[in-house]
């Protein structure tokens, strides 16, 4: 994990970059590389390869110059094919996308399996890419001589001008945007009950085990909730010890369905209790490490923000449970949608809009403190079943959410029933932190402030996130407010 910055250009080499505003990113080293059209700068946290995969990294004869922020789980297959015509020089997956990108040109970044954004700096062309769904972060600034790339908001040059480069989309100097992966949005109303089950027990837990690659220690987030409880126990099975995170205030619900599922898997727990006063003084970092000022999102970075925080003193690498509500539909507002194609749709709809929305706030809060988080329910694969599994079996008649993800796993015992029967509560609500952030709103906020900005026709849905909103503000500028944070639904 890292991060990435970078000019290409009209004489671009002279120009600084931020590679300060993006250290928290990468702490443990990092690099820059110039010439006369380009210059990249990158901040590492070693995960793969830690004694050798420095970047920036050239090919063999300095022809290409990749900077790159993720991981590539197929990485190892990847190079085993390269091997005939290439001497590698480390054993990260860096190298692999640069020495595959110079046998099959743009093509070959379409074989990348993983999270990722990157850019590589050829002949004559700047190349940009970002993962299927946009796990890893990516903006762009252009102007008529000179590109501008940065993996956040607050490492770009400036207020203005500034877009979010695409999920599932590959961009050259040469030949513009091709977007490689579409969400698939239809579903197949033949698959039976059983057939759903199997399969989703096949990928899930496949891809569980190709995320447990590491050269590093390796942990879980662990709410108590089913979706991070499905993950801890699927990596279980692979690893004899592992240590698990769990973060609340002392009344809060997650607490006693955490440790159930630690003691149940025989796991290293630690729990991290937190006091309003903690909560409400790490509002403004928080909100500038995640960059936005949406009520839900602030609400559970606050909480994921002590998590990674304390994780990050463990382990390097820690998997979460992000993407199972919207590709099984965990929400409660999901219970309004009665046509399943209608409900379908709404799904599609959310997993599109992740990348600005919960998985944001959890490369954010991770990266913060030099985290790396992956999210196995959103591996290329479950999504691909996930989408083809129909509707209703996702909820069922009795409004169970998720009721085909609770099935699949419960006939294992890999968990507790009380975990497969639990309600869906979201993050900030299941540690108890919703409810103390938005009294402590009330007080801070004044009706008159507040009408105010509702009157200039700022979107705000309360005076909690009116407050987020003045500090975004103060960070990044009213422009950005208004046109770079995504929404969430929930």
């Amino acid at each position: 994990m890292c991060g990435i910055c970078g000019y290409y250009g009209f004489d671009v080499n002279k120009l600084s970059l931020p590679i300060p505003r993006i250290k928290h990113r990468g702490p443990d080293d990092y690099g820059m590389a110039a010439d006369s059209c380009f210059k990249f700068g990158h901040t590492r946290l070693s995960i793969i390869d830690v004694e050798n995969g420095q970047q920036p990294m050239y090919n063999e004869d300095h022809s290409l110059c990749i900077v790159f922020n993720g991981e590539i789980y197929n990485h190892c297959k990847i190079r085993a094919d390269l091997k005939k015509n290439h001497r590698f020089k480390t054993t990260s997956d860096t190298e692999v996308i640069l020495y595959l990108y110079e046998e099959e040109g743009l093509a070959g970044l379409k074989k990348l399996d993983g999270m990722f954004a990157l850019a590589i700096a050829a002949p004559e062309e700047l190349v940009l890419a970002r993962d299927p769904v946009g796990i890893k972060p990516l903006y762009l600034q252009n102007d008529k001589n000179r590109i501008y790339f940065a993996s956040e908001i607050k490492a770009c040059n400036s207020d203005s001008n500034i877009c979010e480069f695409p999920p599932g989309t590959i961009f050259s100097t040469k030949y513009g945007y091709q977007t490689f992966y579409k969400i698939p949005s239809n579903y197949n109303q033949n698959l039976s009950w059983d057939e759903c089950l199997s399969g989703l027990r096949t990928r899930l837990k496949e891809a569980v085990v190709k995320r447990l690659m590491a050269d590093v220690p390796l942990g879980s987030f662990l709410s108590g909730g089913l979706d991070s409880s499905l993950i801890t126990a699927l990596i279980k099975e692979s690893q004899n010890e592992l240590h698990t995170f769990s973060v609340s205030m002392p009344e809060s619900n997650d607490r006693q369905y955490a440790w159930s599922v630690s003691r149940h898997l025989g796991t290293i727990h630690h729990e991290i209790i937190v006091t309003p006063k903690e909560l409400w003084n790490a509002i403004p970092e928080v909100i500038y490490y995640l960059e936005s000022y949406d009520r839900s999102l602030v609400r559970s970075a606050v909480a994921n923000y002590f998590l990674a925080k304390y994780a990050a003193t463990e382990v390097k690498v820690v998997l979460t449970g992000e993407g199972a509500d919207e590709l099984f539909a965990g929400y409660a507002y999901l219970n309004r949608f009665h046509d399943k194609d209608l409900l379908q749709r709404e799904l599609w709809q959310t997993i599109k809009e992740l990348h600005y929305t919960n998985l944001q706030r959890v490369d954010r809060m991770t990266m913060a403190h030099g985290l790396e988080a992956r999210v196995p329910f959103l591996d290329q694969q479950v999504i691909a079943w996930a989408m083809q599994i129909p509707p209703e079996f996702k909820r069922s008649s009795t409004g169970i959410s998720k009721w085909c993800l609770r099935e699949a796993f419960r006939s294992d015992k890999l968990l507790p029933d009380e975990i497969f029967d639990r309600k869906k509560e979201k993050f900030a609500e299941g540690t108890g932190i919703a409810t103390v952030l938005a009294e402590l709103a009330e007080i801070k906020v004044s009706d008159g402030s507040y009408l105010w900005e509702l009157a200039q026709g700022t979107s705000l849905r309360s005076k909690e996130e009116y407050y987020y909103f003045q500090i975004f503000v103060a960070y990044f500028g009213r422009e950005q407010a208004l046109h770079l944070v995504g929404r969430s639904k929930s």
